[in-house]
């Protein structure tokens, strides 16, 4: 094996803070990160501080000197690097020799080793110049050579920033943005009335997700949210930016392997993650005694499922509000319920029963409402051991899909946080429909699994079954369902849920 020649580089690393605020290296490379040789002496430099000498600022050891000491330090300096500095030493010796100079008007000289002012704003160096280039090249390979990928691993580093509560975060997606505003394709896309991507598309939806964490920010000063919201507001008034749900009038409904399907949905990831491990961690200061970041992030995930939003119009928006519910369905399901989340689980369901308009399981809804079925289903599986009641009250209230009424009832209009349920004469385009049909069922068929052997409560799904459910297929499946469970090997038949099924398959 050939091993390439052994280079050395003059490195030069400014610190300020304990940040990197700038770096040179005689090595040439350009890039977004750091070069191996300003990494490897970064990384000396930790290990091994005793063997780095530390020196007062330049200027406390010139104080030090006298006249002569002074003329020879900087006769050896010119000396030594004479080709590079004495046109600015005679340079700057004119100027201190001539009474009305500029630089005589100045009390004292810089120092640039004497680091910043504590009131200074300091960050961590930055190649802007890069950032624009690397993700100009990106984006001008058009998905080609890795080049999703390597905008993922940009993005992956303006978290990290963000993390690390860095204030280069803000600076570089600011760069990467106005790059992706830049592109000359999402002209000819419009002017062409094609739709993007799907790739493509998610990449913009990354830079959505980073923008939202970064004005959400608590950490962050108001005039710093001015900013970034007069910025974003002069990129959304570009007539090319792209919509959030997509250029919905050149879409066409196919969905194919598009969206997961059944219990094995987010394996992968009506996988990736189990080594984590989330506790409660006391949150002192603003919260109340006994709270923890865990029960909040739980109560906010709940709350945000449960809202009421109207299904948007493209096709890939559709798409994503499957997804984005899934995903976050599947990190809940990685958290162990104990007793404290079992509290904020029913707390959160009596709530979104009881929510109006706000809430997706209020009594009454829009016609085009997203439905609850997905996240009824994860609720109804919590909360079964705990309160069977509340489960059951809460995934029979997400059954229904009102967009496939001909009629919707017009709620109890004399309580004032209801809205009534408009019955447009257009028909929506809901491209996941048979998607969320089968979410339905999927709800359906764990109630009536949940429900065997009790009399009562089958009935009660089984008229939820044939008040909402509307696709023969589905009804068929669930009759398939009822007797399979009706008929388990390890037990009599259940004669409530043989008759469930026949009904069902009569139906």
């Amino acid at each position: 094996m050939q091993l390439e020649p052994e280079t050395l580089c003059n490195v030069a690393i400014s610190f300020d803070r304990c940040k990197i605020t700038s770096v040179t290296c005689s090595c040439g490379n350009k890039d977004i990160f750091y070069c191996a040789h300003v990494v490897a002496l970064s990384l000396y430099r930790i290990r091994k501080p005793d063997q780095v000498k530390l020196h007062l600022p330049i200027s406390e050891t010139l104080f030090q000197m006298n006249r002569d000491q002074l003329q020879k330090f900087v006769q050896y300096l010119i000396t030594v690097h004479h080709t590079e500095v004495l046109p600015t030493a005679q340079k700057l010796a004119d100027e201190i020799l001539s009474q009305n100079s500029e630089i005589n008007q100045v009390h004292g000289a810089p120092d640039p080793t004497a680091g910043a002012s504590i009131d200074d704003e300091n960050c961590w160096h930055l190649d802007e110049e890069q950032v624009q280039e690397q993700v100009k090249l990106f984006l001008s390979q058009g998905g080609y050579h890795g080049s999703g990928k390597q905008l993922n691993l940009l993005f992956a580093k303006v978290r990290e920033m963000l993390k690390m509560r860095d204030s280069n975060g803000a600076r570089m997606l600011t760069l990467i943005t106005e790059q992706f505003m830049a592109d000359p394709r999402l002209l000819l896309w419009t002017q062409q009335g094609t739709a993007m991507t799907d790739k493509y598309r998610q990449l913009w939806d990354e830079l959505g997700a980073l923008w939202m964490c970064i004005v959400l920010n608590p950490h962050c000063k108001l005039e710093q949210k001015v900013s970034w919201l007069k910025q974003l507001k002069k990129w959304n008034g570009v007539d090319v930016c792209p919509w959030e749900d997509g250029n919905h009038g050149n879409e066409l409904p196919n969905l194919t392997n598009a969206l997961p399907q059944g219990a094995n949905a987010n394996q992968e990831n009506m996988e990736q993650c189990k080594s984590l491990e989330y506790q409660h961690l006391p949150a002192h200061k603003f919260l109340e005694e006994g709270e923890s970041y865990l029960m909040l992030a739980v109560e906010v995930a709940l709350i945000g499922l449960g809202q009421q939003r109207i299904m948007p119009d493209g096709l890939y928006a559709q798409e994503k509000v499957c997804r984005n519910e899934e995903q976050l369905i599947s990190k809940l399901q990685e958290i162990e319920l104990d007793d404290t989340l079992v509290k904020i689980f029913r707390k959160q369901a009596v709530f979104l029963l009881e929510g109006g308009p706000y809430s997706g399981l209020g009594e009454v809804i829009h016609r085009e409402s997203v439905p609850m079925h997905t996240f009824a289903k994860y609720l109804f599986t919590s909360l079964l051991p705990h309160d069977a009641e509340l489960a059951y009250k809460t995934a029979l209230r997400a059954m229904r899909l009102l967009v496939l009424e001909s009629t919707a009832p017009s709620g109890d209009m004399s309580r004032p946080h209801h809205i009534a349920s408009v019955v447009p004469n257009r028909y929506p385009r809901w491209f996941t429909l048979s998607h969320i049909e089968s979410q339905q069922c999927e709800l359906a068929s764990t109630m009536l699994t949940a429900a065997k052997g009790d009399v009562q409560r089958l009935e009660t799904v089984l008229e939820s079954i044939q008040k909402n459910i509307h696709s023969s297929s589905h009804i068929f499946k669930l009759a398939q369902d009822a007797f399979k469970i009706a008929t388990l090997m390890d037990s009599l038949p259940d004669i409530t849920l043989l008759k469930v099924s026949l009904e069902l398959g009569l139906q």
